[in-house]
């Protein structure tokens, strides 16, 4: 699938966002190694710390329907008054990500309304990691 294609549904995603208290919306599409994709969206809570993002609703649904190799997740937000702009995916689903991902291979795609985009693999958003092979004696840092 296509960067750009995977943005678009990213894009759609956002749509669904639930983000009354911080009107930042952010959608995602992640793309696993058959080829299927999850989206997932922003859902907020009055209570904050029960809220989700984007990226971490995208993994875990793929994750509970049995998929773990995923090969790149593309990224929309921004204030639901304006047009996406570049948004990072913030530290929790970086490790989320490191949890299933190799950091070597798995791209982030960072997409704006303009059609602009950025692209970076795991390793260069979260270097130095601390994952899984940290575990069983095999350390090896990204």
């Amino acid at each position: 699938m296509s960067d750009e294609k995977l943005m678009e549904l990213a894009l759609q995603a956002r749509e669904s966002s639930y983000s009354p208290y911080s009107h930042f919306r952010v959608g995602a599409a992640l793309l696993c190694a058959d080829d299927s994709v999850y989206t997932g969206c922003n859902i907020e809570n009055a209570a904050f710390t029960p809220g989700i993002c984007a990226e971490r609703t995208a993994i875990y649904k793929a994750v509970s329907e049995g998929k773990r190799a995923f090969t790149a997740i593309a990224i929309a937000g921004g204030s639901e008054d304006s047009a996406p702009a570049l948004t990072a995916p913030c530290g929790v689903c970086r490790q989320v990500m490191r949890e299933f991902c190799d950091p070597e291979e798995f791209r982030i795609i960072l997409g704006a309304g303009t059609g602009e985009k950025q692209v970076y693999l795991l390793k260069e958003l979260l270097p130095l990691s601390f994952g899984p092979d940290n575990l069983n004696g095999k350390e090896k840092h990204s």
